[in-house]
C-alpha cells in the first residue's frame, strides 16, 4: 500500500532552496535534479515513492531549463537525442510501474547501487582529455550521428562522430527503466552510455543527456500522476527551484573544461551513493 503525501508538506522556502541546489547540480552533471531531491525530501519525512514522483516531475523542469540553453549554444546533438529518446520512453514506463509495486527499502538500495555503479564505471574510464574515437560503424554513419561545437574553455571548434548506436539504443532502454523506477532521470547512466559506448565528448554527453531526460521523465511521470502520488504543494516550489538552478548551472558549465565537468560528476555520484546505500541497508527509511 502506497503511503499518501504528507498532510503538512515541508516549508516553501526549504523546498525552494533544496530545489535550486538540485537543479544546479543536475544541469552541471547532466544527471537531473533527482539525485539531490530524493535524498533531501526523504530526510524531510516525505515517503520515498512520493519523493520519486515529485523528482521525476522536477526532471522535466530541469531539462526544460537547461536543455534550451545548450541547444542555443549548439552543444546538444539533436539527432543523437531524438534517436535515443525512443528507447528511453519505453523503459521509463516499465520502470515506473515496477516502482509502484515495490517496497521502500529496495528502492533506496537500488538508488545507491545505480549511483555507485555509475561512479565506478566512470572512474575506471580514466580522467584523460577526450580524443576523437575510431571511425564510425555503418549503422551509426547511416543515422548521421555526428556534429561539432565551439568549446569556450579550449577556444576552438570540436568535431566528433558518434559510434555504436546499435549498442547505445538498447542500453538507453535500460537507462529509461532506471529513470522511471528511481525518478532520477538516470542522467548518470545516460552520460556514461554517451561517453563510454558512443564516444561523445563529455560536454556533448552532458548536454544531450539533459535533452533526453526531460522526455524520459515525462513518460514516467504520467504513470505516477495516474497513481495520485504527485502532491501540488510539494511539486510547485520544486519545479520553480530546479528551473532557476538549472539556468545557473548551464551558465557555468560552458565555461568549464571537460576534465572539470568529469571530476564534479564523480564527487556528486560517490557521496550520494554512500548516503542512499547506508539508509537502505541500515533500515533507516
Amino acid at each position: 500500500m502506497i503511503s499518501p503525501p504528507l498532510a503538512t508538506p515541508p516549508p516553501f522556502p526549504v523546498l525552494l532552496l533544496i530545489s535550486i541546489v538540485a537543479g544546479f547540480i543536475g544541469a552541471m552533471s547532466g544527471m537531473g535534479g533527482g539525485i539531490i531531491l530524493i535524498p533531501a525530501l526523504t530526510l524531510l519525512g516525505v515517503n520515498i515513492k512520493v519523493a520519486i514522483a515529485i523528482s521525476i516531475l522536477s526532471v522535466i523542469a530541469t531539462s526544460s531549463g537547461s536543455a534550451s540553453a545548450y541547444v542555443r549554444d549548439h552543444i546538444t546533438n539533436l539527432k543523437v537525442g531524438m534517436f535515443l529518446e525512443m528507447f528511453t520512453i519505453v523503459g521509463a514506463i516499465v520502470g515506473a510501474r515496477i516502482a509502484l509495486a515495490a517496497s521502500a527499502r529496495p528502492l533506496y538500495i537500488a538508488f545507491g547501487l545505480v549511483l555507485l555503479g555509475s561512479w565506478l564505471a566512470l572512474l575506471m574510464a580514466g580522467h584523460g582529455t577526450w580524443q576523437t574515437a575510431a571511425p564510425q560503424d555503418g549503422f551509426t554513419h547511416w543515422l548521421e550521428l555526428e556534429g561539432a561545437y565551439y568549446d569556450q574553455a579550449q577556444g576552438r571548434r570540436i568535431e566528433y562522430k558518434a559510434r555504436r548506436a546499435y549498442l547505445g539504443a538498447p542500453l538507453m532502454c535500460c537507462a529509461g527503466l532506471i529513470a522511471g523506477l528511481l525518478g532520477i532521470g538516470a542522467g548518470a547512466v545516460k552520460v556514461l552510455i554517451h561517453d563510454l559506448v558512443m564516444g561523445l565528448p563529455p560536454k556533448v554527453s552532458t548536454t544531450t543527456s539533459n535533452l533526453i531526460i526531460g522526455v524520459t521523465a515525462l513518460a514516467g511521470a504520467s504513470v505516477y500522476l495516474a497513481a495520485g502520488l504527485i502532491s501540488p504543494a510539494i511539486a510547485a516550489p520544486v519545479a520553480l527551484g530546479v528551473v532557476v538552478g538549472a539556468l545557473l548551472g548551464t551558465r557555468l558549465l560552458v565555461r568549464l573544461t571537460n576534465l572539470a565537468v568529469r571530476r564534479f560528476f564523480l564527487v556528486v555520484l560517490v557521496l550520494l551513493a554512500a548516503e542512499m546505500l547506508y539508509r537502505g541497508l541500515a533500515g533507516t527509511v
